[in-house]
């Protein structure tokens, strides 16, 4: 799932190609992603872009006054085009792309999305604010205003909720997913199973600290990048999300996981939980 660096960097990378640029067509393939009716989406036509910005996951594409703002979701993606088919693509369960943007330069985008559950979003709206999950999204973690003191009140204001479902919230922090909870919780050396409200002082600037770095250096890697070198950038700078059974890169213990119903999250035993692994029960009733 694109997190915040990602769509960082799909927005700087969008915004160069598109503003400027009018807006020739839009062509729904998976005419369920389209979320709104009023105004419709042909109401695009002939807008000029103005410009591309990011409200945590959320792409916000600015044109004429309109919003098109897109949830890429799980496994939704943005493909530029140099030159798009003459031929617009046409619903389809077997094709990933769920629609297209034409710019008046016969160049656009592709919004794609893989796999067979669906949960690609996009909207057209004339405020960006109406779109409801974007309207309720918490602070965002890499401006200014997100000192150490606005986090420990939101950790205290959460209670006895585990750090990993409170960083990952986007109604709590905006834009932080999986994969970045599990990186900034193996950079801060704490269990996800902690209790928001249990850090002490040094244990909040402690996470305060791999929060910003974490996310910071993740969007400096990837500014400058075409959408295409994302996933593999990503990929290849992660320390445990993903790396189930291989070293951890700070102390070589094995990187191990907790599976639930539709998610899994990763951690190092030596370098968070005190050498303990964490109890997994959904692997516990497969070995019985």
């Amino acid at each position: 799932m694109p997190e915040l660096p990602e769509v960082e960097a799909l927005a700087l990378d969008l915004a160069g190609r598109l503003q400027g640029r009018a807006i020739a067509e839009v062509h729904l393939a998976a005419f369920s992603a389209l979320k709104t009716f009023d105004p419709p989406v042909s109401a695009l036509r002939g807008a000029m872009v103005d410009g591309v910005s990011r409200h945590g996951k959320y792409l916000d594409i600015d044109a004429s006054g309109l919003h098109l703002v897109m949830h890429l979701a799980r496994a939704g993606w943005i493909r530029w085009r140099d030159e798009v088919p003459a031929t617009p693509p046409r619903p389809s369960g077997k094709s990933p792309v769920a629609a297209r943007i034409v710019l008046d330069s016969g160049a656009g985008l592709d919004i794609t999305e893989a796999g067979t559950k669906k949960s690609l979003a996009m909207y057209v709206v004339r405020d960006a604010q109406e779109v409801p999950g974007l309207a309720s999204l918490g602070p965002d973690p890499l401006t200014e205003t997100f000192t150490a003191d606005v986090l420990g009140a939101i950790l205290q204001r959460e209670g006895r909720k585990q750090l990993k479902g409170v960083l990952r919230h986007q109604g709590t922090i905006a834009g932080i997913g999986n994969a970045y909870s599990d990186e900034i919780l193996h950079a801060a050396r704490m269990s996800p199973y902690k209790p928001a409200n249990s850090l002490t002082d040094d244990e909040l600037a402690t996470l305060y600290a791999a929060l910003r770095t974490t996310l910071g250096e993740a969007v400096a890697r990837s500014s400058g990048l075409a959408a295409s070198e994302l996933k593999g950038e990503k990929k290849s700078n992660l320390a445990v999300h993903g790396r189930t059974g291989q070293a951890c890169p700070v102390c070589g213990d094995t990187v191990r996981e907790v599976s639930f119903a539709d998610s899994s999250l990763q951690y190092c035993p030596t370098c968070q939980t005190g050498g303990k692994p964490l109890a997994d029960r959904r692997m516990s009733r497969l070995l019985k």
